[in-house]
């Protein structure tokens, strides 16, 4: 594949949220971009995606069959865990384990909530089946499996209309050998049944810890199923709509895979579409030359908040997906439910909250006249004048003003004794107050001070919030992207394929070491390049990045560190223990060099790079101030009072432009709010910067 963007004519990325669906087309050879959103399909994404990707083609005269790269962002795996829409799913797992699924950890949720449960188990304890077998720690077989004990836990799973097995034995990523039996018998055993799934620990999850090891395989097994049957429904849709190339899918480690590996990997994609947002940060990020953002991505279900730092989205390599452990690598985004149809109410005691129920795209606020009668950010803003009856989608879809404070007075003014614009700045100070919170504990709670980032603001409603929210942070800069309703479908065509492998061993970080980490590496590199020679991805276009999980001997849990492989033969190891003592006494604030370190995991992410969306500029300066096309009364907290405030249409803004606030700038997929007190200036890349101040 040719990396570059000569010859290809249309990229497309097409992301689902869960209020609308956004597609972004990129022109190369004419640096034009063509931009759609339409509310989502939740029963089945893809509709929206084809039927408007065929609306903007059409729009604008394109042929499907010239577009030359398509990348979707989604949601499917995430909607069906919190659904419980997956597949029912049977466990085969070693003699003596198979509780482990409901024991988890010994910690809870919720440390001083003695009341709040773990969640229900994907697979209940009736198709949860032990078979005898047995693998030691150092990866000796024991005990061998029994293959006739496989096949009657088939047979039996069978009659209880099984459609996915998830097959996890202790220490099969040693050995992997029992399982690749169990996994080959059950295939035999399953080989009739349509879209049956059968996913193994040492395919999914090659390291050591047990529980997420577990857990992962069963988040893979359960949404196996369902994923492959949208992503090979997505794949022919798009196809019967004439577009000749196959679909790349979004990973949540901020890059790309096949439907093909999507269909293996579905866990893979839990946070598909908000890690497509950091990645476009980030490539913002190299291109103003601003090493350190907060990125805010605010939609109309949720908010998520991630960090971009030294130009580098931050990684993680497991977190919790509705109470359960993913063990995957993982842009690491923190989401809360905080979104432009984040419902407010009153709770038992009579205390104002907002969200984390969204009115979604169906029935959707108050203010959209669709059957929603509860009151919802959206709904404040209009009513407080943040937001116009014809502020979204350039006036294709009007609010109503009337229905938002109808709503807001009925559910909350009533029980509470507010009045209509003191709730509807409740509202907003509520979900702000969420939000703050939640960029606390991305910044303050890991080591990082807010005032040394600047606060990237995307999402459609990102930009109504973010102004406030650096205010109160002290974030001195608020950057809004030219398209920042559509910045998720954006990072989309700025992702490259990317593979993760990952192999254990624990072992000191002395000399003796260097052979078996190198050749460890070397393993998995090969693999990585089968991988890539697939994708047609060319030798010169792959990168491979080492990650070494080291800790103190005697500790339970490990810091990632970088390894250069190249210096690995000539430096030995310890220049990887320095940056760990390096990398504890950041995050702890202390470190000990006399402690003996010992190494436990071995990452490689091998990235091919594929075609970019290419940026661009015009420096042309105006020298001419851009003319407001109105007014309106906006209400501003932090003043009490409505002030009659200056609407400016975005595209009217260009390189040099400086707006004094108050002010809202208006466009096709989201709202601009500058307080008093604030400054706007327009950059050659479209962007707005707005110099926040200090908090009045």
């Amino acid at each position: 594949m040719d990396a570059g963007v000569t010859g290809m004519q249309y990229m497309v990325g097409a992301d689902v949220g869960g209020t609308f669906t956004d597609i972004t087309v990129v022109d190369v050879p004419k640096q034009r971009v063509y931009l759609h959103k339409r509310p989502s399909t939740p029963e089945n994404p893809a509709v929206a995606i084809i039927a408007g990707l065929r609306q903007v083609l059409a729009d604008n005269a394109i042929e499907p069959a010239s577009v030359g790269y398509l990348v979707h962002g989604t949601t499917v795996a995430t909607n069906a865990l919190i659904e419980r829409t997956g597949a029912k799913t049977a466990l085969v797992t070693t003699e003596g384990i198979a509780d482990l699924l409901e024991i988890g950890r010994q910690t809870r949720p919720s440390l001083y909530n003695l009341q709040q449960g773990k969640p229900r188990p994907l697979i209940p304890g009736s198709l949860r089946y032990e078979v005898s077998e047995r693998t030691t720690a150092t990866g000796e077989v024991l005990r061998p499996l029994d293959a006739g004990e496989v096949r009657r836990v088939c047979r039996e799973a069978r009659a209880r209309g099984v459609s996915a097995v998830a097959v996890c034995f202790l220490f099969s990523f040693l050995n992997p050998s029992a399982e690749q039996t169990a996994a080959r018998i059950i295939r035999e055993e399953f080989a009739d049944v349509p879209e049956f799934y059968v996913s193994t620990s040492h395919e999914v999850v090659s390291e050591f810890r047990e529980y997420p090891r577990l857990s992962t395989t069963v988040l893979n097994a359960y949404l196996g199923p369902t994923v492959k049957r949208y992503m090979q429904r997505f794949g022919h849709e798009a196809r019967a709509l004439g577009v000749a190339v196959d679909p790349y899918i979004m990973q949540s480690n901020g890059g790309v895979i096949s439907i093909a590996e999507a269909c293996e990997r579905p866990v893979k994609t839990m946070l598909s579409g908000p890690s497509a947002g950091v990645v476009a940060a980030t490539q913002l990020s190299d291109v103003l030359g601003l090493p350190h953002l907060i990125t805010l991505d605010m939609g109309g279900t949720s908010t998520d908040i991630s960090l971009v730092v030294n130009h580098q989205p931050q990684v993680v390599h497991e977190r919790s997906v509705e109470g359960f452990p993913a063990r995957t690598p993982t842009i690491d985004i923190i989401s809360i439910g905080a979104g432009g149809g984040s419902v407010a109410y009153l709770d038992a005691g009579g205390a104002l909250k907002v969200g984390p129920e969204s009115a979604g795209a169906v029935p959707g606020p108050a203010s959209y006249l669709r059957g929603g009668t509860r009151p919802t950010v959206t709904d404040a803003n209009l009513m407080l004048g943040a937001l116009g009856e014809d502020s979204l989608l350039n006036g294709k879809m009007v609010l109503s003003v009337t229905a938002a404070q109808r709503a807001i007075e009925q559910h909350v003014c009533r029980a509470s004794g507010l009045t209509p614009i003191a709730a509807g700045q409740g509202i907003l100070s509520v979900v702000n107050a969420n939000m703050t919170r939640a960029i606390r504990v991305v910044t303050v709670e890991r080591g990082h001070d807010p005032r040394d980032f600047a606060l990237l603001a995307f999402g459609g409603a990102g930009p109504l919030h973010a102004a406030a929210l650096a205010l109160e942070l002290g974030i001195p800069r608020v950057i809004v992207p030219p398209s920042p309703g559509m910045m998720c479908s954006l990072g989309l065509l700025q992702s490259d394929i990317k593979v993760d492998l990952v192999r254990t061993r624990r072992l000191s970080a002395g000399p003796g070491s260097v052979r078996v980490i190198d050749g460890f590496f070397e393993e998995m590199k090969a693999e990585a390049n089968r991988v890539l020679d697939s994708e047609g991805i060319p030798t010169h276009l792959r990168v491979f990045q080492a990650i070494v999980d080291a800790r103190y001997k005697g500790q339970n849990y490990e810091i990632p560190v970088p390894l250069d492989l190249a210096a690995l033969a000539t430096s030995g190891v310890d220049t990887v223990a320095q940056r760990f003592h390096e990398q504890h006494q950041q995050r702890y604030g202390h470190s000990n060099p006399q402690q003996p370190v010992e190494f436990m995991t071995y990452r490689l992410t091998a990235t091919g790079r594929l075609p970019k969306a290419p940026v661009y500029e015009d420096t042309a300066e105006s020298h001419e101030g851009p003319a407001p096309c109105g007014t309106r009364a906006v209400y501003f907290g932090a003043n009490a009072k409505f002030l009659t405030t200056p609407l400016y249409r975005r595209e009217a803004l260009r390189c040099g432009h400086v707006l004094e606030g108050p002010a809202v700038i208006e466009q096709m997929d989201s709202t601009t709010v500058l307080h008093p007190g604030q400054r706007l200036e327009a950059d050659a890349y479209g962007n707005l910067h707005i110099h926040v101040g200090s908090r009045p």
